[in-house]
């Protein structure tokens, strides 16, 4: 038994003294660093990855594509298969073979030198632009100059270019040929000498140590027991605490990080494919030494996986599995909420496991009625009687991913038309085309009658998202003159009408009347002696403007349309070209919106259009912070339309931070809040002491808010729109919340009563609402308007119309007292102002493009949306880290999250991203994405990196500590930027 001890303990000793050398040999004669890895032959990295296919298509094989799809691996990435794999095959020549088995062999290699970056923490998008730069191998890195990493880190953060460099220099080291001797002097032979017996006297030195060491473990196992007289006298033997292995046992014979081997680890899969999404998956990986026998653990760090889905990493948990008996599992889980193939990289101590990195697929859900929708949608469609028309469907799964379209009894697509002048039901003839590779499902229908008809379409018993929309059928004939109005150039088109009184049947001969149509607008008129015209009534050529048909009126022999904008009263008109008008009107809005009606399609067509203008020139700001309006102001003065078109790089007097983009953000923010709230100056005002009130161009201003500051405030919005159409990376959201009234005379909407009821909720319900609902006989309201004091003297009575004070106000005609009091509240009053705002926003945004929106949805183009869901913000977050303190942390960090107000989570928003408020589409549209990584302190303040929107979290002993720097961190440094 000694024996064997002995010879157990010379191998390790000897063990120990190989090391050593391969140590020298490694660091000293060659010269090389070996803790890093070195990917041999890496090839080019590729976004689409090369399938067996697409190889034999590189190679011309084509004609072998047969015998591979006999194989089963035609349609396989060739990181997947196995040199066995091609092994297997017999028809396929031995070059062809050889050929393959190199390709696999670099695709391999390929993939361990991204991960190998991956590992190092550069960051994702940065490792994009190395291999798009076609720097995909140790060579092509060690050429990199210092100019060429400052060109590639242009949009990272310093401490990723500092990263790059770093590698950089390891990789000039890693490739340096410092084996060759021949053209040794003697001098560099004597430093070898020297080197070398050094190195053998440091191996005798630890050889020597270790021996001693093992002595006094062999003392000590002659000591475990201890002799210990009893109270009888007898003598109890007390075992020694601990096995009598002190860690240099453990190091050498048992369970041992050198002794943990990624080729003998299992994965293993808690699912069986094909899965669909909406669920949270796991697998566990097994970790086993070299002997094959279990590896204990209990740390998740000697793991690494890396979830990718088109080349976006998914965050994922890892945690030791207690239920496993072996007590050598890790188990790992992640939610998939996206359809595709996952690329699942699982690393064992720096090393890919066997089949690693593997791919799995998840399929979309079933159809959610709520999801699905057509495309280019409109709200009126125009077709020809008796011919097909097509209505594209893009099915979805209840997370947005192209779902697959299988109709069976209980769920398919159907529609359900009515028609409007007679509400009956009619039933056109239908056929459905289904694309299996665009998920696209393709409704064709054909209405033999014309007509004006409402159609519905459902899945199963639920309708679509947008599945209500108008028919209008007109003849061949009518369609022929319609396509000729839309090619004229001269828009001189015009039709003649009767304006009809109430419902046209009250005796009274209706005017004759003009409807002229152009691009832009609809406008009526009507003439005295045939030659004086006077335009009566006037409409935009927009979504916001509906026609209703309303039958047929036999006094004219026309049929009858309503025309009707939510701003003025509702006109009727008898036309025997109703048709072609309403056609005509129709055909021209889709131009002028891109052909969809859907806010996402409308903002779409408006960015390509603004695109149209940008400049690839930048402009520098220094602007001072004390004086952020004034020097911003006097900045861009003397700038024109061309230089507000360029992109502006801001620098802030006696600041060090550079601008990457977070600079801009701040100061669009800082700048939207002194011009729009009422707090900071007096250029807009609220019309209720509620602070979350709307805001609206202030009439009353201080004579020192001059109009040409309200001019800068219509610039700073438009170039908040105009760098917004860049980009999802260059977005920049107004901070306001302004009135809809204000809102709709920027997109030339007319103000009626109703814009009340938001813009001064408090005047609605004590005054416009009573009106409305009650008899006014009786209060001696007249057409006027006493404006009074702050301290409640009157000032002066205001004529809403000519000889208003002396004209009654009726039950018949108190709507109209209404409107005009809107219009002297929320126009007239601030009439100036307005026109200054939309004279600077139009240097940027052409008000036709504004004009494709509607108040709400211009509101969301500007300013996003400030509702927070804290649901949406995990779901979208990207997480950068894998220690479990750091999970701990993340945990504790939502549950702080989940209590934050309104106001608190504007503010972490502003601390990590720049800007206070959300993109239209919430977290999901935030380019680059919302990330928390971890930060190597413990107990500090959080951190930012505004230009990635980048959140650090250090380690906390609690979560009382956590929520205090986070408190501390977003009230105390939400502006300004500074090196530490």
């Amino acid at each position: 038994m000694a024996t064997t001890e002995r010879h157990k303990y010379t191998a390790a000793y000897l063990r120990i003294l190989t090391v050593c050398l391969l140590i020298f040999f490694a660091t000293f004669i060659f010269g090389r660093d070996h803790s890093t890895e070195i990917p041999v032959d890496v090839k080019t990295t590729k976004d689409t990855p090369l399938t067996v296919e697409r190889w034999l298509q590189q190679q011309n094989q084509r004609k072998l594509k047969d015998t591979f799809a006999k194989a089963g691996i035609l349609e396989k990435e060739l990181i997947s298969l196995s040199i066995k794999d091609v092994e297997t095959i017999k028809e396929v020549p031995d070059i062809v073979k050889q050929d393959l088995k190199a390709s696999i062999t670099d695709a391999k290699d390929t993939e361990r030198f991204v991960i190998w970056l991956t590992a190092q923490r550069l960051p994702l998008n940065l490792i994009q632009r190395l291999t798009q730069e076609g720097i995909n191998d140790f060579s092509k890195l060690s050429q990199l100059r210092n100019a060429e990493i400052a060109e590639l880190c242009t949009s990272c953060s310093i401490e990723d270019f500092q990263q790059l460099k770093h590698l950089v220099k390891s990789a000039q080291s890693l490739t340096a040929d410092s084996g060759d001797t021949s053209d040794w002097s003697g001098w560099s032979w004597f430093l070898f000498v020297i080197k070398l017996v050094l190195t053998l006297g440091l191996g005798i030195a630890v050889l020597c140590v270790v021996i001693i060491m093992d002595c006094i473990r062999n003392i000590a196992l002659d000591l475990r027991h201890i002799r210990i007289p009893g109270a009888s006298g007898t003598v109890t033997s007390v075992p020694a605490s601990g096995d009598g292995k002190n860690w240099l046992w453990k190091l050498l014979f048992n369970n041992s990080a050198l002794s943990l081997a990624s080729q003998f680890c299992v994965v293993k899969w808690h699912w069986e494919e094909p899965q669909v999404v909406g669920n949270t998956m796991s697998f566990t990986v097994k970790l086993y030494r070299k002997n094959g026998k279990p590896y204990v653990t209990t740390s998740t760090n000697s793991v690494n996986v890396v979830i990718q889905l088109k080349n976006e990493q998914v965050a994922c948990t890892k945690q030791i599995d207690a239920e496993d008996a072996d007590q050598n599992a890790i188990k790992t889980s992640f939610t998939v909420h996206k359809s595709g193939s996952y690329k699942i990289s699982i690393m064992v101590s720096g090393r890919h496991v066997k089949g690693s990195p593997f791919t799995k697929t998840f399929e979309p859900g079933p159809i959610d009625a709520g999801k699905s929708g057509f495309t280019n949608y409109c709200s009126t469609i125009v077709c020809s009687a008796g011919t097909p028309y097509p209505l594209t469907i893009e099915t979805q799964d209840s997370f947005g991913n192209p779902a697959v379209y299988k109709a069976d009894q209980n769920s398919y697509f159907k529609i359900k038309v009515i028609e409007t002048e007679n509400s009956t039901r009619y039933f056109p003839a239908t056929q459905m085309i289904y694309n299996p590779d665009k998920k696209h499902l393709t409704m064709h229908i054909k209405m033999e009658q014309e007509g004006h008809y409402q159609a519905t379409v459902s899945y199963g018993d639920a309708k679509l998202k947008n599945g209500e929309f108008s028919i209008l059928v007109i003849n061949d004939d009518d369609m022929t003159h319609v396509n000729k109005n839309l090619s004229k150039k001269q828009r001189n088109i015009w039709y003649e009408a009767r304006l009809l009184s109430g419902n046209g049947d009250n005796g009274e001969k209706a005017k004759k009347v003009y409807v002229y149509i152009s691009p832009k607008q609809l406008t009526l008129k009507e003439y005295y002696l045939k030659v004086i015209g006077k335009k009566l009534f006037t409409w935009r050529v927009c979504p916001g403007t509906k026609f209703y048909f309303n039958g047929y009126n036999s006094r004219y022999d026309a049929p009858v349309m309503t025309i009707y904008d939510c701003s003025q009263p509702h006109v009727t008109l008898a036309a025997k070209d109703r048709n072609i008008i309403a056609a005509t009107f129709t055909s021209f809005m889709q131009r002028n919106i891109g052909g969809s009606e859907t806010f996402q399609d409308k903002q779409t067509y408006f960015c390509q259009e603004v695109r149209k203008f940008q400049k690839s020139s930048t402009t520098i700001l220094k602007i001072d912070r004390s004086q952020l309006l004034y020097s911003s102001y006097r900045a861009t003065k003397s700038f024109d339309s061309s230089d507000w078109f360029k992109s502006f790089q801001i620098c802030f007097t006696g600041e060090q931070g550079l601008d990457w983009g977070g600079l801009r953000r701040e100061w669009f923010e800082l700048l939207c809040t002194e011009l729009f709230d009422p707090a900071n100056s007096d250029f807009f005002h609220r019309f209720t002491s509620d602070t979350q009130g709307l805001v609206h161009p202030n009439g009353k201003r201080d004579a020192m808010s001059k109009l040409r500051y309200f001019e800068f405030a219509g610039k700073i919005v438009g170039k908040c729109l105009f760098d917004s159409a860049k980009g999802s990376g260059y977005r920049q959201l107004v901070k306001a919340k302004f009135s809809r009234s204000f809102l709709a005379q920027l997109i030339g909407l007319q103000v009626n009563y109703k814009y009340f009821e938001m813009d001064d909720p408090e005047l609605y319900k004590t005054k416009v609402k009573y009106i409305i609902e009650n008899d006014i006989e009786e209060m001696d309201l007249t057409f006027s308007e006493e404006e009074y004091s702050p301290e409640g003297h009157l000032v002066k009575v205001v004529d809403l119309v000519p000889n208003g004070s002396k004209m009654p106000v009726t039950n018949d005609n108190k709507l109209h007292y209404l409107n005009c009091l809107a219009q002297y509240r929320l126009v007239s009053s601030c009439r100036e102002e307005v026109e200054a705002f939309l004279k600077g926003l139009n240097l940027l945004i052409p008000d036709n493009l504004l004009s494709i929106f509607d108040e709400n949805e211009l509101e969301l183009l500007m300013c996003g949306t400030g509702k927070y869901s804290v649901s949406d913000f995990k779901a979208h977050a990207v997480i950068d880290g894998t220690s479990y303190s750091f999970f701990k942390v993340l945990d504790w960090f939502w549950t702080v999250v989940d209590s934050f107000t309104e106001e608190q989570m504007a503010r972490l928003l502003q601390f990590t991203t720049g800007c206070s408020q959300l993109p239209a589409g919430g977290f999901a549209d935030l380019n680059p994405k919302f990330q928390i990584s971890f930060s190597p302190t413990y107990n500090t303040l959080p951190t930012a990196h505004t230009c990635f929107n980048q959140l650090c979290l250090p380690d906390y002993d609690s979560v009382e500590s956590l929520h205090r720097s986070i408190l501390i961190a977003i009230n105390e440094g939400f502006q300004g930027f500074g090196l530490v």
